[in-house]
Formats: C-alpha cells, sequence, structure tokens
C-alpha cells in the first residue's frame, strides 16, 4: 500500500494517519470542519479557550508511541501536566472524595466513607489488574475480525465474569453505595451505563492508577496540535473544511475518496474515523454490501447524547479541582432514564470541567473556564426540540453549579454557550446525536463491535469509537493501533 485517505480528524484518525505516514505510506486526512480534532474541537470566545472534550487525558504511553515511531518526542509538540486529585465525588449531602492514586489519601478517603471497605477495595484493586492485562494490554489494540478470535479471548473474559456489569462487579467488593458509585462511574466517560457495561471495563481504574489523569498545557486541542504538527512534519496532508461526499467503489474494492467541493483522492485504501452510520449509510451509499451492514448497524443499541454548558467567569476558585463529579440524589434510577426510558429527568449528574485552576493562561487575567456536562439521552430515545429545551436545561445546570459550588455563577458569567445533541448530529454526522457510537456493552464488544477492516469491501477500513476496543483517548488510540496493523500487514 502506497497511499491512504483518512475521514476524520479525531484521535482515532490522527493516531491512525501518523503511524500509517511514519511507515512511509502517503496519507491525507480529510476533515470536514474547520478545525481538527473531531470530538476534541474547541473554541476561542471572549479571550477563554473552551475544549470540547475529551478532556480526561490517560495512558500517556500510547500517545508518546505515536511520537517514537519516526524517532520524536511528544515533549517537544505537547506538554502534559499531571492532575491530582484525578477527580473530587460530590454528593447533594455534601460528602466529598478525592479520587487520586496516592494509596494513602486514598485509603483516608475510604475510610471516611466506611472503614470496613478498605479491604474490599484491595481485592477491587486486584480484580482491576487482572481485567487491565486480559482486557487492555493483551486486547485491547487486537483487531477481532472473525468470531475464532472472539473465542480464543473467552476464557480469559469468563474468568473475570466480563458477562456481570461493573456496578454489580464493583459491589461485590465494597458495601459502602457512595464508593460503589465512586468506583462504577468511569463507564459513563466511555457512554457506558455501569448498571450494564461489561465488568472488564473496571480495568480503567488500573489504567488511571498506573498512568495517572493528565492534562495537556493550553487544552486537549494543544495535544490535536501538536499531533497535526508531527503528521504533517512526516509528509501527511490535511485538507479541512471539505466534507466528504463519497467513498469511491468498483466492484468489492474502494477506489479513492470525493469530497463535496469537488475535490477527488484515489487511493490504495480508504479508513474512516467519522461516525459508522454516517459511513455505511451516506458515503458508501453506492455499495449493496455496506447497505447491509448499515442494516443491522442500526438495530445495535448506540450509547446517549450529552448536553455540555460552556461558561467562562469573572474570578478564580482554587478551591475548585481541575475535575469534578457532582452526583444527583439518585444514581441507578437516573441511569435507567438516559439509557432505557428516554426520560430528560429533573434530576441529574454532572461533570464539571475547570482547566484554569491547572492552567490559567485558558482564561482572561482573573477569570475563568469551566463546562459542565449532562448525560442525556440520544435523540432515537428522546426526539427533542433542543433549541426550546436547552436554554431550560442550561438555565438548570448553572442553577446547580451555583447552588453547589459558586453562589453567585449567574452575576459573574461573561460568556456562556451549550453543545446539545442536535450539535453532535449537525457537526459530527452523530447517528441520534450520540457522543460515544455504539453502547459499550458486552454484546456489542470485540468481534460485535464494528470491524476494524470491513467484512466484504478489503482495503476498507475503520477506527474511533465504533470500532475495537471503543470511546475514550486510549480506545481509540488503541483502535488505531489495531488498524494500522492490518492496513500495513504486520496483524491480521
Amino acid at each position: 500500500m502506497k497511499t491512504a485517505v483518512v475521514i476524520g480528524s479525531g484521535f482515532g484518525g490522527l493516531a491512525l494517519a501518523i503511524r500509517l505516514q511514519s511507515a512511509g505510506v502517503d496519507t491525507t486526512i480529510l476533515e470536514a470542519r474547520d478545525k481538527p480534532g473531531g470530538r476534541a474541537y474547541h473554541w476561542v470566545k471572549d479571550g477563554f479557550t473552551f475544549d470540547a472534550g475529551p478532556t480526561v487525558i490517560t495512558a500517556p504511553e500510547a500517545l508518546e508511541e505515536l511520537w517514537s515511531l519516526s524517532g520524536n518526542r511528544m515533549a517537544d509538540d505537547v506538554e502534559l501536566v499531571p492532575v491530582s486529585p484525578f477527580y473530587r465525588l460530590n454528593w447533594p449531602d455534601g460528602t466529598n472524595f478525592d479520587y487520586t492514586n496516592d494509596d494513602t489519601v486514598l485509603r483516608a478517603e475510604i475510610a471516611k466513607l466506611d472503614p470496613g471497605d478498605i479491604a474490599g477495595y484491595a481485592r477491587f484493586l486486584e480484580y482491576s489488574k487482572g481485567v487491565y492485562e486480559e482486557g487492555y494490554v493483551k486486547l485491547g489494540d487486537v483487531a477481532f475480525l472473525d468470531f475464532a478470535s472472539m473465542v480464543k479471548a473467552a476464557p480469559a473474559l469468563m474468568k473475570y465474569q466480563a458477562w456481570r456489569s461493573v456496578y454489580s462487579m464493583v459491589s461485590s467488593f465494597v458495601k459502602n453505595e457512595k464508593l460503589r458509585q465512586a468506583l462504577s462511574f468511569h463507564t459513563l466517560l466511555v457512554g457506558g451505563d455501569p448498571m450494564k457495561t461489561s465488568a472488564i471495563y473496571a480495568l480503567i481504574h488500573k489504567l488511571e492508577r498506573d498512568g495517572g489523569v493528565w492534562f495537556a498545557k493550553g487544552g486537549t486541542n494543544r495535544l490535536v496540535a501538536g499531533m497535526v504538527a508531527l503528521f504533517e512534519r512526516l509528509g501527511g496532508k490535511l485538507r479541512l473544511s471539505d466534507p466528504v461526499a463519497s467513498i469511491d467503489t468498483l466492484g468489492d474494492r474502494v477506489t479513492g475518496v470525493t469530497t463535496e467541493s469537488g475535490f477527488h483522492v484515489d487511493c490504495d485504501a480508504v479508513a474512516s474515523n467519522a461516525d459508522l452510520m454516517h459511513s455505511y449509510k451516506d458515503l458508501l451509499s453506492g455499495s449493496r454490501s455496506a447497505r447491509r451492514t448499515a442494516g443491522s448497524l442500526e438495530k445495535k443499541r448506540f450509547s446517549p447524547s450529552l448536553f455540555v454548558v460552556h461558561f467562562g467567569l469573572k474570578g478564580t476558585w482554587p478551591g475548585i479541582p481541575h475535575h469534578m463529579i457532582l452526583f444527583g440524589p439518585r444514581y441507578k434510577g437516573l441511569l435507567a432514564d438516559i439509557y432505557d426510558h428516554g426520560v430528560l429527568a429533573e434530576d441529574f449528574s454532572l461533570y464539571l470541567h475547570h482547566p484554569t485552576v491547572t492552567d490559567p493562561a485558558m482564561a482572561p487575567e482573573g477569570h475563568s473556564t469551566f463546562y459542565a456536562l449532562c448525560p442525556v439521552p440520544h435523540q432515537g430515545k428522546f426526539p427533542a426540540n433542543w433549541d426550546e429545551v436547552g436554554p431550560i436545561l442550561e438555565k438548570r445546570i448553572l442553577d446547580e453549579v451555583g447552588r453547589r459550588l459558586i453562589p453567585d455563577i449567574h452575576e459573574r458569567i461573561v460568556t456562556k454557550f451549550s453543545y446539545m445533541p442536535s450539535d453532535f448530529v449537525q457537526d459530527l454526522n452523530a447517528h441520534l446525536g450520540s457522543a460515544f457510537s455504539l453502547e459499550p456493552l458486552l454484546t456489542q464488544s470485540a468481534y460485535f463491535r464494528a470491524h476494524n477492516r470491513d467484512d466484504h469491501i478489503p482495503n476498507l477500513y475503520f477506527v474511533g469509537a465504533g470500532t475495537h476496543p471503543g470511546a475514550g483517548i486510549p480506545g481509540v488510540v488503541g483502535s488505531a493501533k489495531a488498524t494500522a496493523r492490518l492496513m500495513l500487514g504486520t496483524g491480521d
């Protein structure tokens, strides 16, 4: 393979393009939006820098590897700084729990909730270590193209009771309900319901314990910029503001890609980092096998959407950490409303991002940048008019942040805007406005997820949240490694 086109410049697309270009494949990235990054887009408004997300960076070694492929150093393009605590978890009764990999601090935090759970937590950590080895180290960047590969992995997955949910597994180790929430909420960061997502995802705990939680100085957008700089330095080409109109096929082969402006590239292979349904239904509308695949994908369960309020405030808050989870009064019931019932509930849980506590330069002097993220049902379950619902939910979210943390929040707002499920559809062609593609259920994992190489079109590949292993930065960077192996012929 001499030439390749990657559609979409999200983390998965960028990581794959860097791998291909590093291996001497002449690679072009085609991006619909005016800036690279996909879901890691950013805005600069009134002197404030707002990252769209993802804002929790873990497994930095998986990113560093992208630079080392060509003898470069990530530190020359991106400055990663550690975040501590990883998260502060806060409940409506005022309880705080600082989540960290400092064992002494963590044990003291657990003791505050229930000293009887310290021993159970130690057993959970052992369990997490085991699933991390089996699920991430061994399988995180391996493509599952046939059922036999799944069968081979099954004994290890069964040993760790992969059929159980993360919440159920955590509950078998610890008794305190707040601690159960603290050790199971992570699946929400990759679009999964803790009550249904396979216990294998408990590996995220070990991933954070070992590798820490990091922040790219200047915001996630600086990590994107660093990856683009590396890709272009290697000779790769990035074309912005030109959405792909079609992936062109002849028989069972991809021949090239045509954009909406009429720009056309012939190539030996195409990899799509675009939304799965958009890729199969819209970009491959001329392929009969793609239409069949789109039909079967449509029947799968997609992860929820998000409602994100970005706001810049007058003042600084050294007491509000970089990452906070503000739990609502309900956990199981709220998750059922979002994932099953398609209800926009009166209550909610929020992830609060406060980057200026780590990097004040992301706001004008004496000001702060925040966003509050609220999981909401996708548009297939809750087909709302977000132009009407959005302003109401935005005010309720800001009121809640005010009630719990910043009493005069409304008087301090300099600039604000919200990003809604309808924006995910409009900007990212996200099916149903889903923020994380396919829901990470056991029945939609590995072989049961979209394959890294199409079953019927042998030079068509996929990368990103919808393929194995799934969403989140380590997931999509792992998918890039698996897909690159297939494209370069270094793995089956």
